[in-house]
């Protein structure tokens, strides 16, 4: 089950999201060679965050070399991927979510939120476990301050989800914060049931991220920019039908 679109308008065009989708997508083309033959691995170790190497800690045969980026791998990790299916996944949660974020900041705000997301959710997942040496990679964490601030922007906002099990598939629509809710709830059981070292998911990057979004969300809203809209808070201004009758302001 995972979120598709969402029936939640736009005033702008979300320049900074398509910027952000794109250069994790040259990422991955072009620094990790489309997850095929030795490219993978060799930029996950070079270019992912290793957390027992930023504390000075030595490698326990993870990577074959050390991480020279030093902190700089916290920005560079974000723009890393494991598989089709991690970047996939990610990549469809930032384009559902990020740009009806991105339109109540502007572009230049919501890229310092994104990074500022993703680096505190670096933070929590290194200080969950900073004697790993398992290399850190992927945006998950920084949209997950999104997810945050989306939950708090527009907590009622009808999700549109495709579900699919064996040959049965289908789709239906839940508010934003049921989707969201259900989310970061399957996010903080699995990090206290999961064992980091195992390596996997990054549970308590994706919580931290999250918390980043919804506590700072309204320090960088632009109140002019999220007043009128119809979607915004519990209480919606109006029937977005009635306002929202162009198709192009629709995803």
């Amino acid at each position: 089950m995972f979120p598709i679109s969402d029936d939640n308008p736009t005033f702008n065009r979300p320049y900074a999201t398509y910027f952000l989708f794109g250069l994790n997508i040259a990422a991955w083309l072009l620094l990790q060679g489309a997850g095929f033959g030795t490219q993978l691995d060799s930029s996950v170790c070079s270019y992912g965050l290793i957390p027992s190497e930023l504390f000075g800690g030595a490698q326990i045969g993870v990577c074959d070399t050390r991480n020279n980026l030093g902190t700089l791998s916290v920005i560079s990790s974000m723009f890393m991927h494991g598989s089709w299916m991690h970047i996939a996944g990610n990549m469809l949660f930032l384009w559902v979510f990020g740009d009806n974020v991105e339109d109540v900041m502007g572009p230049i705000k919501f890229i310092v939120f994104y990074l500022l997301g993703g680096i505190t959710a670096a933070a929590f997942q290194v200080f969950s476990d900073p004697s790993s040496s398992i290399p850190m990679v992927g945006a998950s964490g920084a949209i997950g301050a999104v997810m945050g601030g989306y939950l708090l922007l527009y907590p009622k906002a009808r999700i549109k989800m495709f579900i699919f099990i064996f040959i049965f598939f289908t789709t239906f629509r839940v508010p934003a914060f049921v989707m969201l809710g259900y989310w970061i709830a399957v996010q903080m059981i699995s990090a206290v049931s999961v064992q980091s070292a195992t390596g996997g998911v990054a549970f308590w990057a994706h919580i931290g991220g999250f918390a980043f979004g919804a506590i700072t969300i309204h320090l960088f809203k632009d109140k002019q920019m999220i007043v009128s809209h119809p979607e915004y808070g519990w209480n919606k201004n109006t029937n977005p039908a009635d306002i929202w009758k162009d198709p192009q302001n629709r995803k």
